[in-house]
């Protein structure tokens, strides 16, 4: 096993590495520093909480000399607004005893602000694609001067349909730059982007798209409705000494918003809620306190479900089974981080049982199954999406059923094809255009 001594780095990285207390590399962090360094353009795979900042930044710190210019030398795409404020606070601690500037631009805030920041020069430029295209395309920021591109969570920007906006950057980036990309999983439309704008790029993979993470004890529950899920969660989050920090995934925004108000009505001002239609004071705001402790419980939606790194989250709860197998590896990992160990718990219906087997098999395991306590209360409350469909007793249509084609032919008034007004017909009858052009005097006298 390497260690931080083995890599061949400045006085002031040595400094802060030890005051931020890290002893020895990770696996992606000792496999990429030699290839970073290189120069050759680079993709990085390895699962979540194995330190891939730090990975890319350190090579990249090395690296970087001191410079007055205005315009960034190392530009750093993510995908979601907390992602730039963690990379850019990481950033500011791996280069404390060095002279880096840099900065980060994002959507949900003034871009007159962040246009006086670029303005006045950075080093590393860290930000979400929508908000930098923004300020590249008005000329705000001038993107000639970098060398290195580093595309974080890349899987994620495409899916939260970005690719227009990664594309338009490419093309205002130099031709002659590094790319590097670290990411948890690869699909096929990260392949085709890499294959497009890479230049045969170095792949690393220390673990496997999908590998259950060893650090993370994981349970599931079966039940038949949301809001018994709920029930399930206030019945287990009563356990303060267990349960000490715990965040909690929903769907979508408003299953977030329902689950945060049954909650809070149990645990009052210890449960805090984020989602995207949260202002950004407001969802920075929430993260810090539950960060800090003032928040025991969170409920989210996948906004945080990649990249951020909070402190000693003990549980995570997935109220629902997610959609794409790769969301549940991410939601859990925000749990069993650095060296640490760490529990979820997955609550599903019996119609969301593909998506679990789904997620089975891309971990090439099984979760395993617990009996649900038996005084645990069964809700009738239904979401209208849970609501069963029904039949009248004098209508034997059932909701939601298409309609078929009316039993009898239309009338013959009915039939008929409109051809616009009469009026117009009959002035266009009544006045033809005259044969012989001339003098329109002249035709209206002698037409006969």
């Amino acid at each position: 096993m390497q260690s931080f001594e083995d890599f061949k780095i400045n006085k002031q990285l040595r400094y802060a590495i030890e005051d931020l207390g890290f002893s020895e590399p990770t696996p992606i962090q000792q496999e990429a520093f030699g290839v970073v360094r290189s120069g050759r353009d680079v993709v990085g795979i390895a699962q979540t909480g194995t330190g891939k900042t730090f990975a890319y930044m350190l090579p990249v710190l090395e690296g970087l000399k001191f410079s007055k210019q205005v315009n960034p030398r190392v530009l750093i795409l993510v995908p979601t607004r907390e992602l730039v404020l963690q990379v850019v606070d990481q950033i500011k601690e791996y280069g404390k005893y060095s002279s880096i500037r840099v900065l980060g631009v994002y959507g949900g805030t003034n871009i007159n602000t962040q246009r006086q920041e670029v303005a006045q020069g950075c080093d590393i430029l860290v930000g979400t694609p929508g908000r930098l295209y923004d300020l590249a395309v008005s000329r705000t920021l001038q993107l000639k001067s970098i060398k290195q591109l580093i595309i974080d969570e890349v899987d994620v920007m495409l899916d939260l349909g970005f690719r227009f906006q990664l594309v338009n950057i490419f093309d205002l980036l130099p031709p002659r730059r590094q790319n590097i990309m670290f990411s948890a999983t690869m699909t096929d439309e990260v392949d085709e982007l890499m294959d497009t704008f890479f230049t045969a790029p170095e792949r690393i993979q220390v673990a496997l798209s999908g590998t259950p993470l060893d650090a993370i004890e994981q349970h599931y529950y079966e039940l038949p409705n949301f809001y018994t899920k709920a029930n399930l969660l206030i019945k287990m989050l009563k356990d303060k000494d267990t349960f000490k920090k715990a965040l909690i995934f929903v769907s979508n925004k408003k299953h977030a918003d329902r689950l945060f108000q049954t909650l809070e009505e149990v645990y009052g001002d210890s449960v805090g809620v984020i989602h995207a239609n949260k202002t950004q004071n407001y969802r920075i705001n929430a993260i810090e306190q539950f960060d800090a402790g003032t928040y025991r419980i969170l409920v989210t939606t996948d906004v945080m479900a990649r990249g951020l790194d909070l402190d000693q989250i003990t549980h995570v709860f997935n109220t629902d089974v997610p959609r794409f197998p790769e969301n549940y590896m991410h939601r859990i990992g925000r749990t069993g981080r650095a060296g640490t160990t760490g529990s979820s718990y997955l609550l599903g219906t019996p119609d969301e049982a593909e998506r679990k087997a789904a997620i089975e098999e891309l971990m090439e395991m099984k979760i395993p199954q617990y009996d649900v306590p038996e005084d645990l209360e069964v809700s009738k409350r239904l979401l209208p999406e849970e609501e069963p469909d029904y039949v009248e007793i004098n209508n034997p249509t059932k909701r939601n059923e298409e309609r078929g084609a009316s039993f009898h032919e239309k009338k013959e008034k009915n039939q008929k094809v409109n051809l616009g007004g009469k009026y117009k017909r009959e002035i266009a009858k009544k006045y033809k255009k005259p044969k012989t052009r001339g003098d329109k005097s002249f035709n209206r006298r002698y037409k006969k």
